[in-house]
């Protein structure tokens, strides 16, 4: 098995695998055999040691520990491919090779020669003394052999063919085990990240393009699969999205498609039901539900008139609703039943009960979907907004206005609200949350816009002429939060592309810029160094290079500037005297000229050509790229406190308390730190979990039962049709045939009447020849007719086998 899989012989795997006395993969795959396998160097070449020397190459801290390449000799530890893993899936996954259990199991059965040599590591060995009292915590029995193995052997060994490169192993490793589409994602997003890798460094481009095709082999079986189950059961497809994978960092299907950016997986109609679903919340609906919130939130009492779907599914329970209630009311039930009332009853009586929601529950609900969050968001800050250009449009006093504290207190607890954000997300460590965090563009814009405004509100408090520093910076900061309103315009279906649209050609147009500053600076230097000999060195000289020039790519040519009248002792219709001829002025129009051409003719319409070409490209895809936007809008707004900034600050307040109340009870009742479930996620107990791996199971099963028919069926329609042509020959040939059998005959026919005629005309010329006194001119005569004769019955023949052989061509 050991040999198969190193030399990628996927035949013989499969051959050892299925057959009936063959190997036992749990019982196969232990942490030495995995670890020898990604050692190998046989099989197809990879570059996962390029991989692990960046990820090697700094520790924990961030400090240097070696430079180059790995040691020829390095031997890869599973350590090394936890690190790796979670390098490659980015964001807050985290690997089990790295966490505390693993390590110390790691270690304690395998680890004294690799404590050894990671010790010789900078920083390795006081890290270690740190860990040690922690690890020696676990208690963990060595001589069990179980403890070396894996619960899921197939999901191991399919991550090391991914990582290895080997796709027709890791294809079959894939159907094989559990979690199938939870598996094509992770690849998915493990082959387009190695692919992004490869690009950044110096391998060739065959390697990227391999990679990329992999990952988009296995993002179409995710989405493959994705479709089999949703035709099958939608309600059991949708768990498949949402509960929670223990053995792949505690996500779910649906964040690995999102990691791994596979739209045409967000945009299925299961995803965005689900999506729904969590947009609206607990909100019944119809069409102008804008409206509806918008009216709710101005008037709160219409709330009361709305109607809510409590009740009807567990997703739009209320937390508050807990097992105990849910037991009680089962046992309600029980007991009404046990009285002898009838099911129908029971149903009519907890119908009502659905429809008797109570007030609080209702307001509670409307303002905790995520619809109602971005409407009250979006109400807010454009009143804040119109605060904000109230305040640096009038005369600004000595001390801040009203208008002007609450926009200073909506910044505020909006920077408060961003520190919130950062703490409460997924990853563990600091650094890990500020990084992802800060891979969202509006969150770097937000913090830009809310350090702007706080430096100008430290200098507008001062007195002149600070006050009117500050002032000014108020003005331009105002730039950035009216920027922040495209990201409200993300919720359209219409309007969201083309925000991606400009941000795409934004990135097309820095590359532009840098080309038109080479032929920008070649002109503005040139042209302010022949017009302008005397200057001396200021920083307005850097200026005046670009100004001229930058305008004249617009149009604006400084027409009269092109070529002044000059001349010594010269003077001009009014009478004044003109300025002395420069040296070498004469050659600022054609500088000019040859500038404009390239500038206004050349360089810009190349860039509305790539404009235009990036715009064809999003617009193809508009549809499926909102709907990818529409899954971090949600939850988004999913995970935001219920008020907006500034009454933000009392979700906060209620935030700290309802933490601090948890630890307290942790602390008195002894209870573990379960954090709440974020978003979509649902857990499963072993059962349900069993459940559903046998749905999938069977989906996969149905999916390429599907697939062999659709290759049978085309297989057979070719085989109908070459059929048939086969058919039509041999018809043919028959024919064919026929008609050869009757030439044939039919000459058959004139030989023997021509061998007849021959042996006729021989008597005759014998019986002549004994006839002595017959005329010599009638025995000419008579010869020439038996001639003719023989002659008509050879041409006969002759015409007869042409007639034949044309016959038989036409036919064939």
């Amino acid at each position: 098995m050991m040999d198969a899989l190193v030399l990628d012989r996927v035949d013989f795997v499969k051959l050892l695998i299925e057959n009936e006395n063959g190997v036992n993969i749990h019982h196969f795959l232990t942490i030495p055999r995995l670890e020898e396998l990604y050692n190998t160097r046989l099989g197809p070449t990879n570059t996962l040691h390029f991989v692990v020397r960046d990820v090697k190459k700094y520790n924990d801290d961030g400090c240097l520990v070696f430079q180059g390449n790995l040691p020829p000799d390095y031997q890869i530890t599973l350590i090394d491919i936890g690190l790796v893993l979670e390098f490659l899936m980015g964001g807050a996954y985290r690997c089990n090779y790295t966490r505390k259990q693993f390590r110390t199991l790691y270690n304690n059965l395998y680890g004294l020669k690799r404590v050894r040599r990671n010790d010789d590591e900078p920083g390795g060995k006081g890290k270690r003394k740190k860990k040690k009292k922690k690890e020696e915590e676990i208690d963990i029995d060595v001589d069990d052999p179980e403890v070396s193995r894996f619960q899921y052997p197939f999901h191991e060994l399919m991550v090391w063919a991914v990582l290895m490169k080997r796709q027709k192993m890791a294809l079959f490793l894939w159907k094989r085990g559990e979690e199938a589409m939870a598996k094509a994602l992770v690849a998915c997003k493990l082959y387009k990240a190695m692919a992004h890798e490869s690009s950044q460094s110096e391998l060739v481009d065959d390697i990227f393009q391999d990679l990329e095709n992999n990952s988009k082999e296995f993002g179409q079986l995710a989405y493959e699969l994705l479709d089999q189950s949703y035709k099958h059961d939608e309600q059991v497809a949708m768990k498949l999205l949402t509960y929670q994978l223990k053995n792949w960092s505690d996500s779910t299907c649906l964040k690995l498609a999102v990691a791994a950016k596979h739209r045409d997986f967000i945009a299925h109609t299961c995803s965005q039901m689900l999506l729904t679903d969590m947009w609206m919340g607990c909100l019944r609906m119809g069409k102008r539900n804008g409206f509806k919130v918008i009216f709710g939130i101005i008037f709160p009492p219409s709330i009361l008139l709305m109607d809510f779907r409590l009740g009807e599914e567990v997703t739009c329970q209320a937390p508050a609703e807990n097992e105990e209630e849910a037991k009680d009311k089962d046992d309600d039930n029980k007991s009404m039943n046990a009285d002898g009332v009838s099911r129908k009853g029971d149903e009519e009586e907890s119908a009502v009960k659905k429809r008797r929601v109570p007030i609080g529950k209702k307001i509670y609900e409307f303002y905790n979907t995520p619809f109602t969050k971005f409407w009250f968001n979006t109400i807010s800050y454009l009143a804040y907004l119109c605060l904000y250009n109230y305040i640096i449009l009038v005369k600004m006093e000595r001390w801040p206005s009203l208008q002007e504290w609450i926009v200073i207190s909506y910044i505020i607890t909006l920077g408060m609200e961003k520190v919130r954000q950062i703490l409460m997300s997924e990853p563990g460590k600091l650094k890990q949350k500020i990084n992802v965090w800060a891979e969202e563009y509006w969150n770097i814009t937000d913090a830009a816009a809310i350090f702007t405004f706080l430096l100008g509100l430290m200098l507008r408090l001062q007195s002149e002429p600070l006050l009117g520093i500050g002032r000014v910076i108020y003005c331009v900061d105002i730039i950035f939060w009216y920027i922040r309103v495209l990201d409200i315009f993300g919720v359209n279906k219409y309007l969201g592309p083309y925000v991606m649209m400009i941000g795409k050609m934004m990135i097309d147009m820095l590359y532009f810029v840098v080309i038109m500053l080479v032929v920008l600076m070649s002109f503005g230097v040139a042209r302010q160094a022949i017009l302008h000999p005397d200057e001396i060195p200021t920083w307005r000289l850097a200026r005046n290079i670009f100004y001229m020039p930058y305008w004249m790519i617009y149009g604006e040519v400084f027409a009269d500037s092109i070529d002044p009248p000059c001349g010594d002792n010269m003077y001009d219709e009014d009478g004044k005297k003109l300025p002395p001829c420069i040296p070498g002025a004469w050659l600022t129009p054609a500088i000019m000229a040859c500038y404009l051409l390239v500038a206004n003719i050349l360089l810009v319409n190349l860039l509305i050509a790539v404009f235009n070409n990036t715009f064809l490209e999003v617009k193809s895809v508009s549809n499926q790229i909102w709907k990818f936007q529409r899954y971090q809008l949600i939850m988004k707004f999913h995970d935001r406190p219920l008020l907006p900034p500034p009454l933000i600050i009392f979700s906060h307040i209620h935030i700290v308390l309802k933490h601090v109340c948890r630890r307290c009870k942790r602390r008195t009742e002894g209870e573990q730190d379960d954090r709440d479930n974020k978003g979509l996620q649902l857990l499963l107990n072993a059962e349900e979990l069993k459940a559903l791996y046998d749905f999938e199971e069977q989906c996969v099963e149905e999916y390429f039962r599907e697939k062999e028919d659709e290759e049978q069926s085309s297989s057979n329609e070719r085989i109908r049709v070459t059929s048939e042509r086969v058919e039509n020959m041999s018809m043919r040939l028959e024919e064919v045939n026929e008609r050869e059998h009757s030439m044939k005959a039919s000459l058959q026919t004139v030989d023997l009447r021509l061998g007849q005629l021959e042996e006729f005309s021989g008597r005759m010329m014998n019986a002549l020849e004994k006839l002595a006194g017959v005329d010599h001119n009638d025995l000419v005569r008579t010869q020439s007719g038996v001639s003719s004769v023989c002659d008509t019955s050879s041409l006969l023949r002759h015409s007869s086998i042409n007639r034949f052989n044309n016959n038989f061509k036409d036919s064939r």
